[in-house]
């Protein structure tokens, strides 16, 4: 059988989400959207800041798929022209887009108190986590609605911090929190072309960014804990049943994360 070929664009895939996603989709990757005559893999594109981690991970991936159809591509997601030549280098290639993973993002200053907080780094959460979501499901949307056949499908990565929040997070969470409403209106302004949106919100995967918590982090009670956490993996194979669903059906929010930790009755 001849493999059809679904083109995914994943942010912040020099590292952990990101990365875990890429090596999910581009190892194992299926859509069942697709007839059951063919046999459909991924072809990723790679974006983020540092082109030497996004080759790390662009090894990674051809190490366990050596055929696998990699692009790698530096971007500032709050830049748009930067988000405009990622899509474009996509476009050019592959000729369609089929999944956008927005995922990139940061936390922004830990231990900072409200009060306390530079104007500056507000602004760099809320530029990376909501406008660069906005930027890249922007040129998505557009690309997908022009594409034929029409329609493609886009997952931001929320967080749980979209529904509670932890000491000290303002930027964080009030980005996660309009994260979900940038979610539902692009679930709403999509519906015309096949264009489906859906959000994951994580508590606690292990990447290097949450490596702290295992030995203590800030809880609402002002003391110190560590805990509990949950393989990355779980999460980029939660992805990818997300990303594989027909256009037809739609994961609007789904939440993964490690059981133990103190999401439910936080605070």
């Amino acid at each position: 059988m001849n493999a059809v070929v679904r083109i995914a664009v994943v942010t912040g895939a020099g590292s952990g989400i990101g990365r875990s996603v890429a090596l999910e989709l581009a190892r194992t990757g299926q859509n069942a959207a697709l007839s059951s005559s063919a046999t459909p893999t991924w072809a990723v594109a790679l974006a983020g800041r540092r082109s030497e981690t996004l080759e790390e991970t662009a090894a990674l991936i051809r190490a366990a798929r050596p055929d696998a159809d990699v692009l790698c591509v530096p971007t500032d997601v709050t830049d748009p022209e930067a988000v405009t030549a990622l899509f474009s280098a996509v476009r050019e290639r592959h000729g369609r887009l089929d999944l956008l993973f927005n995922n990139a993002g940061t936390f922004g200053p830990g231990g900072v108190r409200f009060e306390d907080l530079p104007y500056s780094a507000w602004r760099k959460v809320v530029d990376t986590n909501l406008t660069g979501a906005f930027l890249c499901a922007q040129a998505a949307f557009r690309q997908m609605k022009e594409q034929a056949p029409q329609g493609g499908r886009i997952i931001n990565n929320g967080s749980i911090s979209a529904h509670a929040p932890r000491p000290n997070s303002a930027p964080y969470t009030a980005t996660k929190h309009a994260l979900t409403g940038l979610t539902k209106s692009l679930s709403l302004d999509g519906r015309p072309y096949s264009i489906a949106c859906g959000q994951i919100d994580i508590g606690n995967a292990a990447t290097d960014m949450t490596s702290a918590m295992r030995s203590g982090v800030l809880q609402a009670n002002g003391e110190l804990a560590p805990e509990p956490m949950m393989d990355v993996g779980d999460v980029a194979r939660t992805v990818r049943h997300m990303a594989e669903l027909p256009l037809a059906a739609n994961v609007q929010f789904a939440t993964v994360l490690a059981t133990n930790m103190p999401f439910i009755g936080r605070g």
